[in-house]
């Protein structure tokens, strides 16, 4: 089942069509390579929904919403991160 991305970000068809790029840009490469999607590129006032959505009124644009930071991290959480624990799902396993 293939999707289709409509963008005007030129930069991901560029990195798609570089046929010597450097390692960091081939690790985004690779990455990008596991989901099976088709950029199709829509310059400006062609892309109704971006153009649409970029001129909406945002209400919370200047509110500003201070949260308390959480300074205990349960340890469980921690180790499974720190050693890979298998059972723990990384986005891959939840996008795929």
């Amino acid at each position: 089942n293939k999707s289709i991305v409509y963008t005007h970000h030129s930069a991901l068809k560029y990195l798609f069509d570089k046929k010597d790029a450097k390692a960091r840009l081939l690790r985004w490469i690779l990455l990008l390579q596991e989901f099976d999607f088709k950029l199709i590129d829509t310059r400006g006032a062609e892309n109704y929904a971006a153009d649409h959505l970029s001129r909406l009124e945002n209400p919370y644009e200047n509110v500003f919403d201070p949260k308390e930071i959480n300074e205990t991290f349960p340890l469980e959480s921690l180790n499974k991160v720190v050693h890979q624990d298998p059972s723990t799902p990384w986005f891959a396993d939840l996008a795929n």
